[in-house]
């Protein structure tokens, strides 16, 4: 048994790539569904976000990371390994609490995080169970602490933000410019808010359902359409900023050409920050064109890294700490039921032994027998108590949970056909 975690992210693959593995809610339900029928895989939770998707899971098998790689070379190819990663034990629970921290993020501290591994978790909910349920719980808690605590938090560009940051570029002041924001969600209501905080002087929200886009537009002072209407108007904003949940990209080429048309020599910026990208990559081709991606954004996170390098220790000290109460606590939950059971078998061992033995002496009173029974119970118990602490405290300061492998082994307590556990050490 250990905790796994394995993926890609910004770190490790281009956008090109992590878009590709990006899963909605059924797509990440059946891969969960396939680990957890594997009969390797006893709990799993996937993380899938604009900057990373994982799979953390309880195995109890080398062979379920490989069932990891068969799922995304489904979408990579033979390439997957070139970018995936895979931390084990504590270094998977240290890379959890650092992603939810938002140590981990492309823009170092920004919060959206937290709610994403929080909706990570309960959508996978199914398939998870007692170990990873209190992960990712206390994930999310490492987080709330990690920004209250430290200064890693404050001021935390978001994406939307840094895209925004990322258009004064071009316009440099946009006090007076005009952005259009296709989308409704979060993202984008992040977005309209660092717009006008920039003094942009009119925004359109556009969505595929109207009634959202409605009510976005009406708490940014917006004007809410329809995406059939949207694209009349691109040629009188300057901005346009994309983040949708569409899995096919939502502006052309045939969309723009008009309304650069329209334009003169005015440039147009596109901010595309959804994944999988929003906006065909030819249209950053065209003159005029300012396409920018999620992968742009990061010579504004490496800024951000800089300013906030002082908080890091910090972070990382809470982080340490906890990866360490955890670990304990998952380890005394793996060695509790190989406890129980090695001190239920020695229990039918002493009965087995001590009927035997009661049978050949014959003759004792009531009393004298149950001396003897106590006498037996007492000298197991202090046979036993040594080894289960002493299992409990190695599973917990240990590399891994192997010692409760060993144990079983040991004592009998697998299968019959079980062999020596591999040394992880």
């Amino acid at each position: 048994m250990s905790l796994v975690v394995a993926g890609v992210n910004h770190r490790t693959a281009p956008i090109a790539i992590r878009e590709k593995l990006c899963f909605g809610k059924p797509d990440a339900r059946s891969a969960l569904g396939l680990l957890r029928e594997s009969g390797l895989v006893t709990e799993a939770v996937m993380l899938s976000t604009c900057n990373r998707t994982e799979i953390y899971m309880i195995d109890s098998s080398d062979d379920s990371v490989q069932l990891i790689r068969d799922i995304f070379s489904s979408r990579l190819g033979d390439e997957a390994s070139t970018y995936m990663y895979v931390q084990r034990d504590r270094e998977a629970v240290r890379h959890l609490f650092s992603v939810s921290a938002g140590i981990d993020s492309m823009i170092l501290g920004e919060a959206q995080i937290q709610g994403q591994v929080r909706d990570a978790w309960e959508e996978s909910r199914e398939e998870s169970g007692a170990a990873l349920n209190r992960l990712f719980q206390t994930s999310l808690l490492v987080g709330s602490r990690v920004r209250e605590e430290t200064g890693i938090g404050r001021g935390a560009a978001s994406v939307s933000s840094a895209a925004v940051q990322l258009s004064k570029k071009i316009f440099g002041s946009l006090a007076g410019r005009r952005a259009m924001v296709l989308g409704a969600g979060d993202v984008a209501a992040i977005a309209l808010e660092c717009l006008s905080k920039e003094g942009v002087r009119v925004s359109i929200v556009a969505n595929r359902t109207f009634e959202r886009a409605q009510v976005l537009a009406a708490e940014h002072q917006a004007v809410a359409m329809h995406y059939d209407e949207c694209w009349e108007n691109l040629h009188a904003v300057d901005i346009l900023l994309c983040s949708t949940a569409s899995p096919h990209p939502v502006v052309q080429c045939a969309h723009v050409a008009p309304a650069l048309a329209m334009r003169g020599d005015r440039p147009l910026c596109i901010l595309d920050i959804a994944l999988p990208r929003d906006v065909d990559s030819s249209v950053g081709d065209m003159e005029n064109v300012f396409l920018y991606d999620l992968d742009d954004l990061k010579a504004a996170a490496s800024a951000n890294l800089e300013r906030r390098n002082e908080d890091i220790p910090a972070a990382e000290k809470i982080i340490a700490a906890e990866v360490e109460k955890y670990w304990q606590w998952l380890a005394g939950l793996a060695a509790v039921p190989v406890v129980m059971e090695f001190r239920s078998q020695m229990d039918r061992v002493r009965a087995e032994e001590l009927a035997s033995a009661m049978r050949r002496i014959g003759g004792l009173s009531a009393e004298q027998a149950e001396g003897i029974e106590h006498f037996s119970r007492a000298l197991m118990n202090k046979f036993l108590h040594e080894p289960s602490v002493r299992l409990k405290a190695a599973a917990a300061n240990g590399r891994g949970l192997g010692v409760v492998d060993a144990a079983r082994y040991l004592f009998a307590l697998e299968r019959a056909d079980s062999t020596p556990p591999e040394d992880k050490s």
